[in-house]
């Protein structure tokens, strides 16, 4: 049985589109500790995600997409050039992770964060509780009500 997940990206940087072009692409430039463990030790292949854009206007679910290669090291944090360095990381001894997803289905219809914030079901939503997190874990149910409350 899949987990589910909600996935923030500000659309400027890696937007729902860039998803699909890229067909498969890599979760990777997170530098949380808390969004890290889900990335290296939960986030498992088949696990459904919530597309989010973030830092937008409004800012939304625009997407489902489903996670294709569990946790591995993060190589963005000791790629020279890369916009994500961390010195600290190293292959040795890498500390940061990331996962591979691939595009499911764009939603009928974008579901702002102010709609989400409204439903008193999504209530205890992690999105909701530790907005700052750019991967929250979603309950069943809140994954089933954002895809009712997508539906046109």
């Amino acid at each position: 049985m899949p987990n589910y997940w909600l996935f923030k990206s500000e659309p400027t940087a890696y937007s729902w589109d860039d998803l699909v072009a890229d067909e498969v692409a890599e979760w990777d430039g997170v530098r949380n500790y808390t969004a890290r463990n889900f990335l290296r030790d939960d986030i498992k292949p088949g696990d459904q995600v919530l597309f989010y854009h973030s830092s937008t206007n409004p800012p939304c679910v625009v997407g489902i997409a489903e996670v294709v290669r569990e946790g591995y090291p993060d190589d963005t944090a000791w790629t020279e050039g890369s916009e994500h360095p961390d010195p600290k990381s190293t292959p040795e001894s890498p500390i940061w992770y990331m996962v591979d997803i691939k595009p499911v289905r764009r939603l009928q219809r974008e579901v702002p964060l102010e709609e989400i914030r409204a439903t008193p079901e999504l209530a205890q939503m992690a999105l909701i509780r530790y907005g700052r997190l750019s991967v929250t874990p979603v309950t069943s149910d809140e994954f089933e009500l954002i895809l009712k409350m997508a539906a046109p």
